[in-house]
């Protein structure tokens, strides 16, 4: 029966994929009134120079703005990087080296200030002096970031990054030139944050902004309010477009049973959290015409600490990698039609990708079962037999079935496991701090942008590790020489070659699989369930559904 129930989710949810949302130029007739989301905790904290989380980007959006900014679009054109802060797309000199920017004039931030060369300059120290966690790879390229990333409270960028007030011009000069320089610029770790904001995370304190909208009150026990910035006047409708509703509350709390009712009730408009897969029934076919199924460029993954007892040892790291039966996973998230089994890092239809499958019966080109055998012998081979092991999932519904899944996997290759579900308030931040000596965690990586450095290089890079810090993405603590410089090869070639960087990029993605310091899950589409007054509804491929091109009746 539970198959068949899922079976006929699965159908009424891709009957309701076709929906064609209304149109734009509606502005008037729809705008005001309060849109109201609903997520199991927050996202860590508010700072946009620190944060790296799918919520928390997914909100900054109206909020903060950089020199340039993907396109607030649906399909590929939400791919494209457009002006944003600056009038226009750099001018390129200096063999691919120097990018000048002319800065918009006018612009001010939601506490009145003016936006001006020197809130730039500061703001690209600022990454630096907190240690963020892009600042050793998105931006190390940078004249003078070798020595902001070794004494980063005296970061200046002398000769980086440039400001000419008169002309209020910015200009960056790069060590090397980089093909990905502009997706980098249009994330939120490079927004364009006030000058004297302090050099510090600034936690639960909201910044001042230049979007459309601003947090105005911040709980990260109780939530979160965007009103509208009453200093905004639109510049740039692909980049930064006026919003419909006057008050975005972002509440937190629910569990994901009761956000699912309460958005069925009209009670609130939307749920962050996967929906639990015990009610895609009910959904799909009730209220497929609230469902919205958009595809990702994700994965779903277990970091194994490697250096760490058990998986400082690359044989025990491969026993798991065998041992897990990623169709059960599948079905743990809701089924076919929201995820694909997986054994590597690149996910499916994106850069560099090349199929590819080691952990599995009969290794090749996709997963089909768990090989149990093979990891028991990998198990005994590499002498860690009756170890312990503790598994840190973030405490929502899918992350506890998952973990405790993992738990009964690794209990049955000869492992002694436990699993401990976090908040997901801390849990990202938690897992990459070595202090805490976590073991292995489960996690989800959502591309920064189109391009396999973004998984491969950031994931994995020795660059992207840090002692002791919240701000260390590479949460497995891998670093392999030899794999780091073929990487930094790859970025090098792409600036000339991109398809033969994306071949070189594919070989990578097979070597760092079969060193497997994480275990590859399933890549998830993104399943979003909204009340019945929401209108408009738009999926930018970069940050998801863009809330405030939505309106509430």
């Amino acid at each position: 029966m539970k198959k068949l129930l899922l079976a006929a989710a699965a159908t009424a949810l891709l009957a309701g994929t076709g929906l064609a949302p209304a149109q734009a130029e509606y502005l008037k007739e729809h705008r005001g009134g309060t849109i109201r989301l609903l997520a199991r905790s927050a996202a860590g904290t508010l700072d946009p120079h620190i944060n790296y989380t799918d919520q928390g980007w997914q909100m900054y959006q109206p909020v903060y703005d950089g020199l340039v900014i993907f396109r607030k679009a649906e399909g590929k054109d939400g791919f494209s990087v457009v002006p944003d802060l600056a009038e226009a797309l750099p001018t390129v000199s200096n063999d691919g080296k120097t990018f000048t920017f002319k800065l918009r004039k006018g612009i001010k931030f939601s506490n009145g200030q003016d936006l001006g060369v020197k809130d730039v300059v500061a703001s690209f120290q600022r990454i630096f002096k907190i240690s963020g966690p892009t600042s050793g790879t998105f931006y190390a390229g940078l004249v003078g970031a070798d020595k902001c990333l070794a004494d980063t409270k005296s970061c200046t960028l002398e000769g980086g990054v440039v400001a000419d007030e008169a002309a209020g011009t910015i200009t960056l000069n790069l060590t090397k030139p980089d093909a990905e320089l502009l997706y980098k610029l249009a994330l939120p770790h490079a927004v364009i944050l006030p000058a004297d904001t302090p050099a510090e995370d600034m936690g639960s304190r909201p910044i001042p902004s230049t979007g459309p909208y601003m947090i105005s009150a911040f709980d990260p026990n109780k939530g979160m309010t965007l009103s509208r910035n009453p200093n905004f006047k639109q510049w740039s409708e692909e980049a930064q477009p006026e919003g419909y509703p006057d008050v975005v509350q972002y509440d937190f709390g629910l569990s994901e049973e009761a956000a699912v009712t309460a958005i069925q009730n009209g009670e609130a408009d939307w749920m962050f959290d996967p929906l639990p897969s015990d009610r895609l029934a009910e959904l799909g076919t009730k209220f497929k015409d609230q469902l919205h199924i958009s595809p990702l460029s994700a994965w779903w993954y277990a970091p194994l600490n490697t250096r760490l007892a058990p998986f400082d040892n690359e044989k025990a790291r491969q026993a798991v990698a065998f041992a897990i039966d990623r169709n059960t996973l599948v079905k743990l998230f809701g089924g076919k039609v929201l995820a694909s089994p997986v054994c590597q890092v690149l996910p499916p239809d994106f850069p560099g990708h090349e199929d590819y499958c080691p952990f599995t019966k009969n290794p090749g080109a996709k997963w089909s079962a768990p090989d149990l055998d093979k990891a028991k012998q990998l198990v005994e081979e590499s002498g860690t037999k009756g170890q312990k092991v503790t598994i840190i999932v973030e405490d929502t519904a899918v992350s506890r079935s998952i973990g405790v899944y993992l738990q009964s996997v690794l209990t049955s290759i000869g492992y002694v496991a436990d699993v401990k579900p976090i908040s997901t308030n801390i849990q990202f931040t938690y897992i990459q701090n070595t202090n805490n000596k976590v073991q292995m965690s489960v996690s989800q990586w959502y591309k920064d942008y189109p391009a396999a450095s973004d998984f491969l290089n950031i994931l994995f890079g020795c660059a992207s590790f840090r002692e002791g810090s919240d701000a260390s993405i590479n949460i497995s603590g891998f670093c392999d020489k030899e794999i780091d410089a073929k990487m930094q090869k790859a970025l090098d070639l792409g600036v000339t070659d991109q398809k033969a960087a994306d071949k070189m990029w594919a070989e990578i993605d097979r070597q760092i699989t079969d060193k497997a310091p994480a275990v590859g899950l399933f890549t998830p589409k993104r399943l979003d369930f909204v009340s019945k007054r929401v209108g408009n509804f738009k999926f930018n491929p970069q940050f998801n559904w863009m809330v405030t091109q939505a309106w509430v009746q």
